[in-house]
């Protein structure tokens, strides 16, 4: 396994837990979509003004509960499940439940980008990127799912892509832990 690789696969494990432990943090699911939409847009924008990394965090982590834990109890519930199933390393288990909830929430975004990064585990980068493609037709504004597909690109040798998808990710969290494997974005003077 290449250093990219590896970097890329322990930048993911860092993160695997991180949405079941946000959604244990979360106690219960906000009550109102309408709300929820609201205070996104108003998260995504005090992401974007972050003035350092450790504050973009916070604000991040803020954004993962509301995308993991959804208004729909009995899609919370499922959506539980599922990350708990990641959790506990049980891919196959995870990428069962998570299928089932696309096919009754067809719309539900986080669905999408928990089963594209379970398919990236397992080197399945093409129903990854197909499920990618959901996820950003259902919340544009994913920069997991955007730095995700930068990851692939990058593992596929396709850096101008990977590069574009990092930077488009970038403007809207500017602090991402993946930025680390593009120097060339370290600069501020890269506009794509």
């Amino acid at each position: 396994m290449s250093w990219v690789q590896n970097r890329i696969r322990a930048l993911l494990c860092a993160l695997a837990v991180l949405p079941l432990a946000l959604v244990l943090l979360a106690g219960p699911a906000s009550a109102d979509e309408s709300k929820d939409k609201a205070a996104l847009d108003a998260l995504f924008a005090e992401l974007r003004l972050a003035p350092d990394a450790q504050a973009a965090r916070a604000i991040d982590q803020r954004i993962w509960i509301y995308w993991t834990t959804p208004s729909d109890p009995e899609l919370a519930g499922r959506m539980g499940e599922a990350l708990a199933a990641r959790r506990l390393g049980d891919i196959p288990g995870a990428i069962v439940l998570l299928t089932r909830l696309i096919e009754d929430y067809p719309t539900y975004a986080e669905a999408w980008n928990q089963r594209a990064t379970m398919f990236y585990l397992i080197n399945d980068f093409e129903a990854s990127l197909a499920d990618i493609e959901k996820v950003l037709e259902y919340e544009p504004r994913h920069f997991g799912a955007l730095s995700g597909r930068a990851l692939i690109y990058l593992q596929q040798g396709k850096r101008a892509l990977a590069i574009k998808d990092m930077a488009a990710a970038l403007e809207l969290h500017p602090f991402l832990n993946e930025r680390q494997l593009f120097p060339e974005l370290l600069q501020d003077i890269t506009r794509i």
